[in-house]
């Protein structure tokens, strides 16, 4: 069963990357900037929260999951405490450690590569679940596994270098969820089997184009795919233009547009 419900998100001061305004078709997009809850069985539902950019909070079933948390703890302050925190990368739009210390972390578990967690202050240290590339963990019935995320392109290998940070897919009750971290259209993703949901960036010059994005889609074949983390510099990327494509490369993805940037006319 599936069921919309209107988001209601807080304003909140994003540190990351810095670009130009670009217009967009405001009212196609409007019409899709929903919470979307997914009902496979009783007591097992998959609600997204986008807060900003790539960060955003998930509740699936009894579990709450923070998904790169920054911005401060304030834009957290209507949802539940974590019990998973997932963190992807070193960066500040994926990394941000007075965030996490003005959080209530109490009880939560956190699962990040081995180069986020030697930035964490050891009153974290007991509570982080270090991934590399290719490994998994199951919490709280979840199974966790780290996906490679890097780049391709000559002129982009330094923004995230192979190894360092993770993707994750996460597995639950029979359901699939993908984030791909800030990558380019790998072969790690393009492989990926039986996704129910993905989570997909693409933003100059740091990840993918709108192109690459939605061609890497059409091989994997996710059920529903979200584009997210599509602020780059100075553009902003077409996310209509990626629903296109994916549309025309195979009509049985659905592409749902949330709103990733509340304080923000795009």
């Amino acid at each position: 069963m599936k069921i919309l419900i209107p988001i209601t998100m807080s304003c909140l001061f994003f540190i990351g990357c810095k670009e130009e305004k670009k217009e967009t078709d405001t009212k196609a997009m409007e019409a899709q900037r929903e919470t979307e809850v997914v009902e496979k069985e009783p007591g097992s539902s998959f609600e997204i929260n986008p807060v900003s950019h790539a960060s955003a909070v998930f509740n699936w079933g009894d579990h709450t999951i923070y998904l790169d948390p920054v911005g401060g703890a304030e834009a957290y302050k209507d949802f539940q405490a974590a019990d998973l925190i997932l963190i992807t990368d070193i960066h500040g739009d994926h990394l941000d450690i007075a965030t996490l210390e003005g959080l209530d972390t109490s009880n939560a578990k956190i699962i990040a590569p081995a180069a986020v967690a030697e930035k964490l202050p050891e009153s974290f240290t007991s509570q982080v679940d270090v991934l590399a590339n290719g490994e998994s963990k199951d919490r709280y019935g979840i199974t966790i596994e780290a996906i490679p995320m890097y780049n391709l392109r000559e002129e982009a290998k330094d923004f995230h270098v192979k190894g360092r940070g993770n993707g994750y897919v996460l597995s639950y009750k029979g359901e699939r969820v993908y984030f791909s971290g800030d990558t380019e259209d790998i072969s790690e993703m393009r492989s990926l089997k039986n996704i129910d949901k993905a989570f997909i960036c693409m933003n100059l010059p740091y990840t993918m184009t709108v192109e690459k994005a939605a061609d890497a889609v059409v091989d994997f074949k996710p059920k529903q795919v979200y584009p997210y983390h599509y602020r780059g510099r100075p553009d902003v990327s077409d996310v209509s233009r990626f629903k296109e494509l994916v549309n025309k490369g195979d009509s049985g993805i659905e592409v749902i547009q949330l709103d990733w940037y509340p304080s923000e006319p795009f």
